[in-house]
């Protein structure tokens, strides 16, 4: 019975952690929807915020690959 309670909660650990990746990809949508909010409201101070946009997708997305990572590991090695 030990054995099934452990399966069961690793499938319960990896599911969190995909909600974990489905916050990323808001994140991302987020971050590009409010830089081209800006940028069409001023378009002359969107050269220098673009930069901080992909700064900004990059740690979003950071964060959803460990998140995924976090679900692999879950799943496939810690047994």
């Amino acid at each position: 019975m030990d054995v099934e309670i452990v399966s069961a909660a690793r499938y319960v650990g990896a599911g969190l952690a995909a909600i974990g990746m489905g916050g990323s990809a808001i994140g991302v949508g987020l971050i590009f929807g409010h830089f081209l909010s800006g940028a069409l409201r001023n378009p002359t101070a969107s050269d220098a915020q673009f930069g901080r946009a992909f700064i900004g997708v990059a740690l979003a997305e950071g964060l959803g690959i460990f998140a995924f990572l976090v679900a692999i590991l879950l799943l496939f090695v810690l047994k």
